[in-house]
């Protein structure tokens, strides 16, 4: 999938121009975190649990060797065939083949944000395939033909009216009037309907394999991957190696943190297992089932200082609580992942060069650490990200000159204050008259979007000092 991470100010400064898409961000990121608020107080042991899943990844990740090779002996003694994949164009190489050695022509999807990362449906299409995407979200940006906004909710930067006037512009149903949310969900199911019905193959996610058993549990609330799974001939479950846990208490363990940070839900619609293909006496299910596991550097990621980051369970919440992401959307990162994880996650899986803006994109709040349902400390990393990129020259030279005059005053506390004393008092001077500056030296990122206020007094230091003094 093509990036354009390099473009997040870009990007941003687009974003933030759609005022009804800023109102709908606004809004996603006031309600979410009170649904999962809600739902964490209701579970009551959030804490207790976070720290059980942390100590259960970080052992899987650990031993990950062992645990793959154990899913790969059980999943194929189950009927499934496992197939492993170094890079995103291999997992795409391996798919198509399979489709091909089967005569496919038409492909139902599931929601899967590996195959966004390796751009699959594009190349599928390529090789003669029709892919139709058959989550409502993933449905309703395909057609659209954008890129998801969000891991958990693709769509969610789309108005009802968008979607309204899409399917009109997309759907030859003739005249209807689509004037609420049931009548598009309607006619979504019945545009699928013959999906599922045709389809040769089916491709889905996973959100975790289970080494004892070499089973894989998937998460949805539409069901639309349990008909992807069982109706067509073929299934194909495509996901990274980091999905491994392994038991199946442990991946139940982490359905309740998973469920709860995405959507605020005690329990999803569809929790899924699959074993493998139909056995004798089935009424249902594929006849062959494939397992596609990447890499694409996750096992470098794994060797690294930032292996924390293969903890992530896919959840969202760092996204709905980060002041960032819900300013200007998932769009601006210009990749598959964003937000607080995707800002660690995408300069791993690219570099830091290309993605030199997204580290930079963090207020250093720290909600995406109090939230994340893996103990995950993100800020620390996207600060060991920015570190990196200042020990490589990646960031401007100016940003560079700017940190090291910060760092050689904050080493010395009595020239700090000199200097900010003297800077509060020429400021408080010279913009006593209208209350605040239009532009200043060495600030226009501030300046061209907002006024800088005047300093209105001394500063606290000198106040502080004042007060004990008890000269006020």
């Amino acid at each position: 999938m093509e990036q354009h991470s390099d473009q997040f100010y870009a990007l941003s400064e687009d974003a933030l121009e759609k005022t009804e898409q800023v109102k709908r961000r606004d809004m996603l990121g006031l309600f979410m975190p009170l649904l999962r608020d809600a739902a964490m107080d209701e579970l009551g042991e959030f804490e207790a649990l976070r720290q059980h899943n942390k100590r259960i990844r970080q052992h899987t990740l650990d031993n990950l060797d062992y645990y793959l090779a154990r899913f790969e002996l059980e999943a194929t003694n189950n009927g499934n065939q496992v197939h492993f994949a170094d890079t995103g164009a291999e997992l795409n190489s391996i798919v198509l083949d399979i489709c091909q050695q089967h005569s496919a022509r038409l492909v139902a999807k599931g929601k899967s944000m590996v195959t966004e990362e390796t751009g699959l449906n594009d190349y599928l299409q390529r090789g003669g395939l029709d892919v139709v995407e058959t989550d409502l979200g993933e449905y309703i940006i395909q057609l659209a033909g954008e890129t998801p906004s969000h891991i958990v909710g693709p769509a969610l930067h789309k108005s009802q009216s968008d979607i309204r006037d899409l399917f009109f512009d997309k759907h030859p149903l003739g005249e209807r009037e689509l004037e609420d949310i049931p009548a598009l969900v309607s006619e979504a199911r019945q545009m699928l309907r013959e999906t599922f019905l045709k389809a040769d193959v089916g491709i889905i996610g996973s959100n975790a394999l289970i080494a004892e058993t070499g089973y894989s549990m998937l998460v949805t609330n539409e069901g639309n991957g349990d008909l992807c799974a069982n109706l067509p001939s073929i299934l194909i479950v495509c996901t990274t190696l980091d999905r491994i846990l392994p038991r199946g208490e442990d991946a139940a363990a982490v359905q309740r943190l998973l469920v709860r940070s995405a959507t605020g839900q005690p329990q999803t619609c569809y929790t899924s297992f699959y074993s493998g293909p139909r056995r004798e006496g089935d009424t249902d299910g594929p006849l062959e089932t494939h397992f596609v596991l990447l890499d694409n550097k996750r096992s470098d990621i794994l060797a690294s200082d930032y292996k924390e980051m293969l903890q992530c369970i896919r959840c969202g919440a760092c996204l709905n609580h980060c002041p960032i992401f819900t300013s200007v959307g998932g769009h601006s990162y210009g990749a598959v992942y964003t937000g607080p994880m995707g800002s660690v996650l995408t300069p791993l899986l690219s570099s830091l060069e290309e993605a030199e803006a997204l580290p930079n994109a963090c207020t250093s709040c720290g909600r995406c650490a109090e939230v994340c349902p893996s103990d995950i400390p993100l800020p620390d990393l996207l600060r060991d990200l920015r570190h990196e990129q200042s020990q490589q020259k990646i960031t401007p030279r100016s940003w560079r000159g700017g940190l090291r005059l910060h760092a050689f005053l904050a080493a010395r506390p009595t020239l700090y204050r000199f200097f900010v004393d003297l800077g509060v008092g020429v400021m408080a001077r010279l913009g006593k008259k209208k209350g605040v500056f239009k532009r200043l030296p060495l600030a226009s990122g501030w300046t061209q979007v907002r006024d800088f206020p005047a300093p209105q007094g001394d500063t606290f230091m000198k106040q502080y000092k004042a007060r004990s003094r008890g000269d006020e």
